[in-house]
């Protein structure tokens, strides 16, 4: 009988030691994968924030971009807005000046003192009187009545080829020209 009880034993020992052994492989087995699920979810959350920080990371530059563009795109409004308005009150500002007699004596007068040979003043009729009594000591100039010129005048030379043109929108637009590299500068 004790052999049968030491055996009955043996296998009772037996069968713990191999359910425990099993109980051990299964909560082994269980926390790898546990510890495999928290690895993997840990990797997932960091490459959805990387991926989010990324995301914000080009959206704040495409929107630096969006306000730059927006902000160049309103200093070149306002400066096409002043320059129309500066070349506006030239144009009626030399539109006023070439009506008045003396002035526009004045500038053919000096138009035409570098001028060489024969040539011709086209000029609107309220101006040709006064013109040509100025000019009547220049035998080699001749003053025509050209109301296509509008408000100024034209310097031609023989053969009817424009050598330069004073009207008021041409003198206006050399103006306004050379002043918007300056404009430029106190719109930046």
């Amino acid at each position: 009988m004790e052999d049968l009880q030491s055996l009955l034993e043996k296998i009772n020992r037996d069968g713990v030691e191999k359910a425990d052994a099993e109980a051990k492989r299964i909560v082994d087995a269980a926390k790898a994968r546990a510890e495999a699920i928290v690895k993997e979810a840990r990797d997932e959350a960091a490459k959805a924030k990387a991926d989010a920080e990324k995301a914000a990371a080009d959206y704040a530059t495409r929107a630096a971009e969006t306000v730059r563009q927006g902000a160049r795109d309103v200093v070149l409004k306002v400066e096409e807005a002043v320059r129309t308005l500066l070349e506006r009150t030239l144009a009626k500002d030399v539109e006023t000046a070439l009506a008045d007699e003396r002035t526009a004596c004045d500038i053919v007068a000096e138009a035409v003192r570098a001028v060489t040979g024969p040539a011709e003043v086209a000029l609107p009729e309220k101006l040709v009187p006064a013109v040509k009594a100025r000019l009547a000591s220049n035998p080699q100039i001749t003053v025509v009545l050209d109301e296509s010129v509008g408000t100024g005048f034209s310097v031609r030379t023989e053969g009817g080829r424009v050598e330069s043109d004073f009207t008021a929108a041409a003198i206006a637009e050399e103006i306004a020209r050379r002043m918007r590299p300056d404009l430029a500068k106190l719109l930046k």
